[in-house]
């Protein structure tokens, strides 16, 4: 099916473009969400008409995005989420989640404008990218850890993950010491006595 874009589509094209795309993706994304018009004679005629008012919605929607985009670029978002000791998240953190801790900081945002490949399964801190309008994308770090104090170590740029086996190894050695000690003195008290 071909149509006309009222705005500008990722992948696909600019505002004004006849495009031809999949009729599914046309009559169940771009036609009802007015990305799209079909490619008729009455509409290419008609979208002429709206042109000039689409382009200064669009200039309009793409300063009002860059004047959010300045504030919200960099931003870091804590998510504290239950974890294994080799940092894998019991769970995951999604799209929906990011947008709820974006919006709890202050800022309007869509979970659709969170661009995630795939959900974030691991502790750390991690660079997301986020959709404002079709022409203004920023990035936010997401801080996954176990506790608002792991959060912290991780936002100054330790590594939780070496951190706990590093403490692990401490600890150990230390018993391995008390051991040692108990057995030396349980020695000398077995040949005084």
């Amino acid at each position: 099916m071909d149509v006309i874009l009222l705005e500008r589509v990722a992948k696909l094209g600019q505002m004004g473009e006849v495009v031809k795309v999949r009729d599914g993706y046309a009559r169940n994304f771009l036609l009802p969400n007015g990305k799209a018009l079909r490619a008729t004679k009455a509409n290419k005629t008609r979208f002429d008409t709206m042109k000039i008012e689409l382009e200064a919605r669009n200039l309009e929607r793409r300063k009002d995005a860059e004047a959010v985009a300045e504030k919200l670029n960099g931003q870091s978002v804590a998510m504290i989420r239950q974890a294994g000791e080799s940092g894998q998240l019991y769970g995951s953190v999604s799209t929906r989640d990011i947008a709820d801790g974006l919006t709890a900081a202050g800022f309007t945002v869509d979970r659709q404008q969170v661009i995630l490949n795939h959900p974030i399964k691991t502790l750390g801190v991690h660079v997301v990218p986020v959709t404002l309008h079709p022409e203004v994308e920023v990035t936010v770090k997401v801080n996954v850890a176990r506790n608002a104090d792991e959060a912290e170590r991780q936002a100054r740029g330790e590594d939780v993950r070496t951190a706990r086996d590093e403490d692990a190894e401490i600890e150990a050695e230390l018993a391995i010491e008390r051991a040692e000690v108990a057995a030396e003195l349980a020695a000398e008290e077995g040949t005084e006595g």
